[in-house]
C-alpha cells in the first residue's frame, strides 16, 4: 500500500508540475501575441502618418466644359498624381502645375505661370537643359473625351519647408494644346480650360 500511495504522490507532484509549465508556456505565449499586437498597431500607425493625400476638383475654364479631380499623394518620399478628366476634345493636351492656387479668372490666368522655383528654362520633364517643377508634360484624351493621367516624382512635397518642392498653394492646369517642351516660357500649350488650387 505505501508503494501505491508514493507512486500516486509522485504522479500527482508530476502532473502539478506539468501544469505549471503549462500554465507558464500558456502565459508566455499570451505575452508574445499581446506584443506582436502592439508593434502591429504601430506599424499601422506609422504607414497612416507616412501617407498623405488631398484631392480637389478640377472645374471648367475658358468656356470649356473639361473638368474632373486630381489627387495628390505623397509616400515613402514620392509624390504621385492621378487626374480624371472629362468634356476634352480628342487628342493630346498638356498639364501643368502652376504658381497660384487662384482659379478665380475666367480664362485660368489668375494662376499665373508655371510653378519654376529653381528658375530654369521651359522644357519636358527630365530634359538636362531644364524644366520646370510644373512641366508634367502632354496626355491624351480618348474619342469620348475622357483621359486619366498619372506622374509620380521626388521633387515634389506636400506641405513641406523645402519651397523647392512644395506644391501646396500651387495650382493645376489643363490646356486646349499641346506643350512642344521648346517655345519660352511655356510650351505654346494654348488655352487654359481646366483648373484647381492645391489648397490644404
Amino acid at each position: 500500500m505505501k508503494k501505491i500511495k508514493i507512486a500516486v504522490m509522485g504522479f500527482l507532484m508530476i502532473t502539478s508540475f506539468n501544469c505549471k509549465d503549462v500554465k507558464k508556456e500558456a502565459d508566455k505565449a499570451a505575452d508574445t501575441m499581446e506584443e506582436a499586437a502592439d508593434e502591429m498597431k504601430e506599424a499601422a500607425k506609422e504607414v497612416t502618418e507616412e501617407v498623405n493625400t488631398v484631392k480637389f476638383m478640377m472645374e471648367p475654364k475658358s468656356d470649356s466644359n473639361v473638368k474632373g479631380t486630381v489627387t495628390f499623394t505623397e509616400a515613402d518620399g514620392k509624390v504621385s498624381m492621378i487626374a480624371m478628366l472629362s468634356g476634352l476634345s480628342a487628342g493630346e493636351h498638356a498639364i501643368h502645375i502652376h504658381d497660384k492656387a487662384d482659379c478665380s479668372s475666367a480664362d485660368g490666368k489668375s494662376t499665373g505661370g508655371h510653378w519654376n522655383p529653381t528658375n530654369t528654362p521651359h522644357g519636358k520633364w527630365g530634359a538636362a537643359e531644364g524644366y520646370h517643377k510644373g512641366d508634367i508634360g502632354n496626355f491624351t484624351a480618348d474619342e469620348a473625351g475622357l483621359a486619366t493621367v498619372e506622374f509620380s516624382t521626388e521633387e515634389w512635397c506636400i506641405g513641406c519647408d523645402d519651397e523647392t518642392k512644395n506644391i501646396l498653394g500651387k495650382g493645376v492646369i489643363v490646356h486646349q494644346g499641346v506643350d512642344d517642351f521648346t517655345s519660352q516660357p511655356s510650351g505654346a500649350a494654348g488655352a487654359r480650360v481646366s483648373c484647381t488650387g492645391i489648397i490644404q
